[in-house]
This record gives structure tokens, sequence and C-alpha cells, in this order.
């Protein structure tokens, strides 16, 4: 079990951690019924708090960011000496925490993407984890959240006796629903990025020589080009870049103040 704390990466605070204490971090505020907010950051993720420094501050207040994608688990062995074998990748990190809430009777609720995408999820998780309990689910608005809306959300995932929210709602909509809701909800709170579309059985992963090599955005790129070109032929230069520079020490990887987080508005 690896857990080396946060490291600035391009500002933005990334956990050295692998899988097991990843999930045990998480099963222990689920126990306790405390919140944790949990993201998984590959690099449009880490990028999106680089260009936009409010978000970037609001990424440093969550409890634990883990090393999404290969490249940024290879910035944290590079600039680090993590010593990092794997990276902590949402989609699987999203599946133990599910294992293990099964084996422990811990209930877990579904937020966002569309009903029909949750409910296929929901089979196919139950198919999977046969003692898996989901406490509910709910759909994504697409819109701000209205006035007092965030505390009906909150009363109702409480009610429910969920002891893991999982969110999927896109990277950063997710993060800003996270952060927004982490004080409401005594539970941990895990930005879960694609991994309802990835077990829903709606969007293929990558082969494991593609994932191992950090290609994921390439295949990724390939599904959905129209959608997905400027996330990856614009950022993950820039990632390199910014990344030499940190390296080189020509830049100096300031994180954004934490007063630059504050959050008028957010989509639910």
């Amino acid at each position: 079990m690896i857990d080396q704390g946060k490291h600035n990466v391009l500002g933005v605070q990334v956990n050295a951690i692998d899988y097991a204490a990843a999930v045990d971090k998480i099963l222990a505020a689920a126990r306790e019924q405390r919140p944790l907010a949990v993201t998984a950051l590959a690099v449009h993720g880490v990028m999106t708090g680089v260009q936009d420094k409010a978000h970037g501050a609001r990424l440093n207040a969550f409890d634990l960011v883990t090393p999404d994608g290969q490249p940024v688990r290879w910035a944290l062995n590079s600039l680090y000496h993590a010593q990092l074998a794997d990276r902590v990748y949402g989609p699987d990190l999203t599946l133990k925490v599910l294992e293990a809430c099964a084996e422990e009777g811990l209930p877990v609720y579904l937020y966002g993407s569309t009903e029909a995408t949750l409910e296929r999820l929901s089979g196919k998780l139950l198919d999977r984890l046969p003692a898996l309990k989901i406490a509910g689910r709910e759909p994504s608005k697409f819109r701000p959240a209205t006035p007092g809306e965030p505390e009906e959300i909150a009363a109702r995932i409480e009610a429910s006796g969920a002891r893991v929210v999982l969110v999927g709602l896109g990277c950063p909509r997710q993060e800003v629903f996270v952060y927004a809701m982490r004080d409401l909800i005594n539970a941990p709170l895990l930005a879960v990025g694609a991994a309802f579309d990835y077990h829903a059985g709606q969007l293929r992963k990558p082969p494991p020589w593609m994932q191992k090599r950090g290609l994921e955005w390439l295949w990724r790129l390939g599904l959905e080009p129209g959608r997905l070109w400027k996330r990856y032929l614009l950022l993950n230069p820039a990632y390199l870049a910014r990344l030499g520079a940190q390296k080189t020490r020509l830049w100096r990887a300031t994180p954004p103040s934490p007063a630059t987080a504050k959050l008028e508005s957010f989509a639910v």
C-alpha cells in the first residue's frame, strides 16, 4: 500500500497513491459517515485546473486526487521519485470501491448522467456484484442549480442511507458538484468521470497495451473526434511543455490561492 501524500503537478495537488490506499481512505470515510471529496485526474483534468485558477483552487481543496492518467503518474515519478507502478484509473477505482462496498454491505448512490444510462449501469453492476446495495440513483438535470436545490439533493441522498456517492457528470462539472456538495453530505463523494458509461457498456475501453503506454487519449479521440479533438490535440502538448518547464525550474508551478475557489453557481 502506497500513500505518499499530495504533490504539486503544474500547481494542482495530486496524491502519489495506489489503488489499495485510495480504496482504504474512501472506505474508512464511508464506515465513519464523514465527508470526503475524491476525484481522479488525467491530463485534461489537471489542465482545467491550470487554465482556470478558481477551478484549480477547488481541486486543491479535494481530500483525495488520484493520478488517473499515465502522464500524471509519470509526472509524480519524474518530479518526486514516487515510484508508482500504476496509475489509479477512475473507472477501475470505482469498481474496486463498489466491490468493497458490496463486501461490507455499504449502500451506494448513483448521481449524474441520464436515467437510461443509470438504469443500464445499475443492471450491469448488480449482475457483476449481486450483493451490492444501490440506495438510490438520480440523473443530472443538465442545468444550473436553483436556490435551495443543493440542500434538497443532499437531503435525498442522506435519506437513502447511502454511504458512498458516485458522481458522473463529466469533467469539470463533476468536480465542481463534489466541491459544492462536500459539506452537505456525510459520505465520500467520488467524481468518477467516464466510469458510468464504461460500466454501463456504452463506452469501449482501449486495449491494455494502449492504457499502459498512456495512449488512452488516442483511443478516445478515435471514438469521439468531433467532441474531443481540442481536449487532446491542444491540451496534451501544453501539459508536456509545462511539465518540462516545472521539472527544469524554468516555470514555478504555484498553486492558486484558496480564496479564488469561490463558487456562485454550479450544474446539477
